[in-house]
């Protein structure tokens, strides 16, 4: 479980900067004769938004996917902690820390809140090791609250709340399960001005409690809301890196 405590703060030497929690550089992705991405630098920091834009077909998702642990750069380096690493897996990346959110958030609908927010990772007791399910409860509800999510019921199910509660119930499910660095995909797509706003609150909230965030969107109004550092993407190549 995570907490702002155990995150590094480990400095750069002769520097008194912090050691990036991910580090891309001059990383590239290749499918045979297909160049989908190309000398690609990105720093990722503790308590800071980085802003990943482009339209469909920039990369986006290519990039998702190599620091997610789903594809292999071709060339080039992605460190985590300083540390240069390859990720085999999805899970390996999970141990370093790294949370994907996905747009098509996996949950399934017509459970409650607290089921989906322990989907696969539910919490048991006794020597029958039967579902904890008030512990599960109280714990949905705790976690929620640091986030300043408030949900009236979490028996209801996941599929009664908006695409915007949602996304903050990933997200707290995220930090829950050990999450350093939050990799954001589009969460804002598809939602109407208020749920788009309660996401944008709730990436801020994560940022001011000591998260790295990357925050990949095709809308610049909401990367510059809550952004610190900013990449365009265009046709896989980094047209503009910029705070």
């Amino acid at each position: 479980m995570s907490t702002i405590e155990q995150m590094p703060v480990d400095t750069e030497p002769g520097g008194g900067d912090k050691i990036p929690l991910i580090e891309l550089k001059h990383v590239g992705k290749q499918y045979g004769n297909i160049i989908a991405l190309q000398d690609i630098n990105l720093r990722v920091r503790a308590g800071e938004v980085t802003g990943v834009l482009g339209d469909n077909g920039a990369g986006k998702s290519t990039l998702i996917k190599i620091i997610a642990g789903l594809h292999q750069q071709s060339e080039g380096e992605l460190l985590v902690d300083g540390e240069a690493l390859t990720f085999g897996s999805p899970k390996e990346a999970l141990s370093k820390g790294i949370a994907t959110v996905y747009q098509d958030l996996a949950v399934v609908s017509l459970m409650p809140v607290w089921r989906n927010f322990f989907l696969g990772q539910e919490l048991r007791k006794g020597p029958l090791k039967t579902l904890d399910a008030n512990g599960m409860r109280a714990t949905t509800m705790s976690e929620l609250s640091k986030m300043g999510i408030e949900l009236p019921d979490v028996d209801a199910p996941i599929g009664s709340l908006s695409g915007g509660q949602r996304q903050c119930v990933a997200i707290a499910r995220a930090i829950f399960f050990g999450a350093r660095v939050l990799i954001l995909d589009e969460p804002t797509a598809a939602l109407g001005v208020k749920q788009s706003g309660m996401v944008l609150r709730y990436i801020s909230a994560a940022k001011e409690q000591g998260f790295g965030v990357v925050f990949i969107t095709h809308n610049p109004h909401h990367a510059y809301m809550v952004g610190d550092h900013f990449v365009l993407l265009n046709r896989g190549r980094q047209k503009l890196d910029c705070t």
